[in-house]
């Protein structure tokens, strides 16, 4: 049996797990996890994850919970793989740059327009914050489409890489709470050229 062990959940971030590992052809098992109502999981959940939140990634008898380390971790200890740009290519510190601007940079904004317009019940939705989130999110979506995208099919070295999953994950959040339909164009056939990837269909099927 792998030592790799996802704890999954639709639509969450272990997406981004299971994109790279598939993107990797690693071979690992998935644990589904509950997530229809919070916190997530169950008690033996917790003993993985104690903030009960998604992914949770077992090699052996380490975890992580974190989404984008997690794929660091992936692609420093089962690489070499195109996934990852080296500190010696050109590209490398846009590709850090890009990796960790998918959780850094988008995920206040994205939050709080997906609480505020879509996960709240209505009556604990503040429409202030939901539109100062979405003029936000805007300007995010226009800087990948200026800055990450201009002249590029993929964010950094001229292919696939962890920083598009990173980034793209985020497009679907926004695209699952019909918040994409204002992006740039350019980030429409970007998301779609991804989403077509054989990986992101596994990772995204359940």
């Amino acid at each position: 049996m792998t030592d790799l062990v996802l704890y999954h959940a639709p639509q969450t971030r272990s997406i981004r797990v299971r994109w790279a590992l598939e993107e990797m052809g690693l071979d690992y098992r998935i644990e589904p996890v509950q997530f229809k109502s919070r916190p997530a999981g169950d008690e033996a959940f917790a003993k993985i994850s104690p903030l009960r939140k998604l992914p949770a990634f077992r090699d052996g008898a380490m975890t992580m919970t974190e989404s984008n380390a997690i794929l660091q971790y992936l692609l420093g200890k089962y690489g070499p793989s195109d996934l990852e740009v080296k500190p010696d290519e050109a590209d490398y510190g846009r590709y850090l740059q890009f990796l960790h601007f998918g959780e850094g940079g988008m995920t206040m904004p994205v939050s709080l327009l997906l609480a505020h317009t879509a996960l709240l019940p209505e009556d604990q939705r503040n429409p202030a914050l939901a539109k100062w989130a979405k003029i936000e999110t805007g300007k995010l979506l226009d800087y990948l489409a200026d800055h990450g995208l201009d002249g590029r099919d993929w964010l950094a070295a001229g292919r696939f890489t962890a920083a598009d999953i990173s980034v793209v994950y985020m497009l679907y959040l926004l695209k699952i709470i019909r918040q994409f339909d204002a992006a740039p164009e350019i980030l429409k056939v970007y998301f779609a050229r991804a989403t077509g990837r054989d990986a992101w269909k596994k990772a995204s099927a359940d």
